[in-house]
């Protein structure tokens, strides 16, 4: 439902995620390593591609036999950097994805809000960086749903600061910029706040998620959050750290299509309905311990 960035909260805990998290540019920023220009390549799976839907897809990317996918590569674990490459949910659904349209997914890790405009611009074929699908964004683009998301909030373990997220009036909290938390929640709780004549929450935004949960490991923010899956996995990796309240406000996860590709948001919803139907997706989550959030139907630009 989101937005995204990155550093190394868990090198900061001094507990490492399965892999280095490796810091990256808030802009445009190609990774290191495995194919040309720099990118991230994963090969699509060898006999389960689907021809009709290749067919679907813009003759650039038949004719290459790769899909430019852009990410935020530091949210994770969702989407985040193992050595030089991106790993995480969405990347194992997009692979599974690619397969079944018989391309290579070829990713290229940027800041979260520059992903949508490279779409636009053609720098990118798609996006996939834990987008929360919303009405602002289905005017400038297709979005195809894959998974469902909410809110939650993270304090340090035993809560010492006894922060509510319900009556949050005056606590210093940590977030990612563009994120619907910056942008929508904490705004919204603040106001309530100043206008029941309370202090207003003291906003710590960061461009990176790992370095919004190392401000609260810390001690230099009282509470953290982010989407629920990166919540529960910086509780699950960094020492010290406890889920506060209940997931709220749950929303679905579209993959960024340009808006005149029709065509490829068509192939790409029918890929991940195939990819549904084979075991594919499903296991996909359970990498990475997802399942609570699938869904079992992938519309283009749902209503939101």
């Amino acid at each position: 439902m989101l937005s995204r960035p990155r550093r190394s909260f868990l090198t900061t805990a001094g507990v490492l995620a399965a892999g280095a998290l490796t810091l990256a540019g808030c802009g445009s920023d190609d990774l290191s390593g495995a194919t040309p220009g720099g990118a991230s390549s994963t090969p699509a799976a060898t006999g389960s591609a689907d021809a009709a839907l290749t067919a679907l897809l813009p003759q650039s990317v038949q004719d290459s036999g790769v899909l430019r996918v852009g990410t935020n590569a530091e949210y994770a674990p969702n989407e985040f950097l193992q050595g030089s490459d991106v790993v995480g949910m969405d990347i194992d659904v997009m692979n599974a994805v690619a397969a079944k349209l018989g391309v290579e997914a070829q990713y290229s890790n940027a800041g979260f809000d520059t992903l949508i405009t490279g779409v636009t611009s053609n720098r990118y074929d798609l996006a996939i960086s834990s987008f929360t699908i919303n009405e602002e964004r289905k005017q400038q683009v297709n979005m195809v749903q894959y998974y469902s998301a909410g809110t939650q909030w993270v304090v340090k373990e035993g809560n010492p600061d006894a922060v509510d997220p319900d009556a949050a009036c005056g606590k210093t909290v940590a977030v990612q910029n563009g994120t619907t938390q910056s942008d929508d929640d904490l705004p919204v709780r603040q106001q309530a706040c100043t206008d029941a004549g309370q202090p207003a929450i003291q906003v710590l935004p960061f461009d990176s998620q790992e370095d919004a949960t190392s401000a609260l490991v810390q001690g230099r923010a009282q509470a953290m959050l982010a989407d629920s899956p990166i919540a529960a996995y910086a509780v699950q990796k960094a020492d010290g750290l406890e889920l506060a309240g209940d997931i709220y406000d749950a929303a679905p996860y579209g993959i960024v299509v340009p808006l005149e590709q029709t065509q490829t948001a068509d192939a790409i919803s029918q890929a991940l309905q195939a990819i549904s139907e084979d075991g594919g997706y499903t296991t996909a989550l359970s990498n990475w311990g997802g399942e609570d959030g699938a869904v079992t139907e992938f519309p283009v630009n749902p209503a939101s």
